[in-house]
């Protein structure tokens, strides 16, 4: 900033500091649109926000604009940083707009981890028209203007001076109305995830300190006393097989098992009324989106503890891999979040079998196809000893739930075909969402046929990893904050089927299991009901957490 911008010719050059209030009117009114609505549907429903809260509102957040404007936009960088601002604003307005979403650090860090696949999903058409109206025209607009020549000097004093002023506005305009602005945002919690570009700018920066936190954590063992039990008593050809499944995106609402008015379950429906499958009625998940939800459901802390930690842990295949078992991840989505870094993984979601793979993706079917061979390339060893897989699905994820289930498998039509749901009727939405649901349905069942014939003891645990919203209060999608999430992003469904053998092997009263079905569960006793499916005992293992503890006896030491 030591040499001056040259003058302008153009007898219409702008003022730096005139085009500093535009950019920040632009942001405060146009690149806010979906915090007006909000509030505008707030004003309509409740009758609670007085045009004059209203008014300040704006005020204030055109005065905090002109605040941060006059710190980091200065002539050498104008353009550019005031094109990112339009980008920034633009993107997250869409979303929220057509997704009902708001901007948190687990929103953003679900969409960082978002793959290929995901994010075409995503652009819609009313993707395009955002970035054309938000972005293109009027980045087209600012970058073309003819700024006038100001001295460095006058210009630093001019540009803090307007700061100051806005900063003194701020002061006035938040004290003024502190009372009706604070009971306002107590109240309606996602609008403080809302005003842009400062939620996107908060979800980065926690993001960021997060992660260089967790980074610089020494990786914490657990159960390191694990041991198998019971393992004298069996043949090494009788060793277990335990198929753990991780669902996607499923909601229980829409699970036919949990007394939805669609048969959307009907084999695992058959499954469970010849006494091999117990459904579990009320579990909650760690979290809205797969990105928290995955590592949470697989730590042994429990969510609470979980959210607040920032240590770095091992986590439950850790656990079942140190025990001595064969453990394997395959995965037919957007990774394992860490879960598998440690263990042998793969991820089929790329491979090309025409009849089960599609346009860059493939249905959860083919990891059936490709489980028994990598079952043999494990250490054989390990696999005398026991096994656990995990498969995680691709499952109902959206918003292109037409893709996720093959035509001879959708039973409801028709079914919206379009990313941007918001432009679908709703009863098509439903539909394409329940054709992924009975996919599932068919997938699972075809698992446990698969374990069925296997001539060892074999259990299989489905759970989702969070459910989704489809229009129910305007919101599409996941990824709510936990705490003000709709039942519908975090009711999952959880089930259980055991195969004669295993129910042997565990000694387990599935009569009694099903009779506790309809208790509250979560995703915290995940961890733990797995070391008892598993039978690894361990000092971490926490029976108050462990479904299965009721309904067998206490294991005996390893023989």
């Amino acid at each position: 900033m030591s040499t001056p911008i040259p003058s302008s010719p153009s007898p219409y050059a702008w003022h730096p500091l005139l085009l500093l209030l535009l950019l920040a009117l632009w942001l405060a009114t146009l690149g806010n649109l979906p915090f007006w609505a909000a509030l505008w549907r707030l004003q309509q429903t409740e009758g609670g926000i007085p045009a004059l809260t209203g008014l300040s509102l704006g005020l204030l957040l055109l005065a905090l604009n002109v605040v941060v404007l006059s710190i980091l936009v200065w002539p050498r960088w104008r353009r550019a940083s005031g094109l990112l601002l339009l980008v920034m604003a633009a993107a997250a307005s869409y979303f929220m707009n057509a997704y009902g979403v708001v901007i948190d650090a687990s929103m953003l860090r679900n969409a960082l981890a978002t793959d290929v696949r995901e994010v075409r999903d995503l652009l819609a058409g009313g993707m395009l028209v955002a970035l054309l109206l938000g972005v293109l025209l009027p980045g087209w607009w600012w970058w073309r203007q003819p700024v006038r020549g100001v001295p460095t000097r006058r210009l630093i004093a001019q540009q803090l001076g307007l700061g100051g002023l806005a900063l003194l506005m701020v002061f006035l305009l938040g004290w003024a109305s502190f009372q009706d602005l604070a009971s306002l945002v107590r109240n309606h919690k996602p609008l403080r995830y809302m005003v842009n570009p400062y939620n996107s700018v908060y979800a980065l920066a926690r993001n960021v300190a997060g992660s260089t936190s967790k980074i610089q954590q020494p990786l914490q063992a657990i159960g390191e006393d694990a041991v198998l039990i019971g393992q004298g008593r069996h043949e090494p050809a009788q060793s277990p097989l335990i198929v753990l499944v991780v669902g996607e995106t499923a909601r229980a609402a829409n699970f036919g098992l949990a007394g939805y008015s669609r048969d959307t379950t009907p084999r695992l429906r058959e499954l469970q009324a010849r006494g091999h499958l117990v459904y579990f009625d009320e579990v909650t998940s760690c979290g809205t989106n797969t990105e928290d939800s995955v590592p949470c459901m697989f730590s042994h802390l429990g969510r609470e503890a979980f959210v607040a930690s920032r240590a770095r842990y091992e986590n439950l295949l850790d656990v079942l891999q140190r025990a001595g078992l064969a453990v394997l991840w395959l995965d037919n989505q957007s990774g394992c979040k860490g879960m598998c870094d440690r263990l042998p993984n793969a991820n089929t979601s790329r491979l090309n079998l025409p009849d089960v793979c599609q346009g860059g993706e493939c249905l959860d079917e083919v990891m059936l196809r490709e489980l028994p061979g990598h079952l043999a390339r494990l250490d054989p060893a390990r696999r005398a000893r026991g096994t656990v897989v995990v498969l995680h699905q691709m499952g109902s994820h959206g918003p292109a739930y037409h893709k996720r289930a093959p035509a001879a498998l959708k039973a409801f039509q028709p079914e919206c075909t379009q990313a941007a749901l918001q432009t679908c009727a709703r009863d098509h939405i439903v539909n394409a969402y329940d054709n992924t649901i009975r996919y599932t349905d068919h997938f699972l069942a075809e698992l446990t046929v698969w374990l069925q014939a296997q001539s060892r003891p074999t259990a299989m645990l489905y759970v989702s990893d969070h459910g989704e919203s489809l229009g129910e209060k305007g919101l599409y999608l996941h990824g709510m904050p936990f705490a003000m999430a709709p039942r519908e992003q975090i009711h999952v469904p959880m089930l259980l089927w055991v195969s004669g053998p295993m129910q042997t092997r565990l000694s387990l009263d599935l009569a009694c299991l099903k009779s506790g079905s309809k208790q509250p569960l979560s995703h915290d006793h995940l961890f733990h009901t797995m070391l008892s499916l598993a039978q690894v005992r361990t000092q971490v293992h926490d029976p108050k957490r462990d479904v299965l503890d009721d309904c067998q006896p206490q294991p005996s030491p390893r023989g």
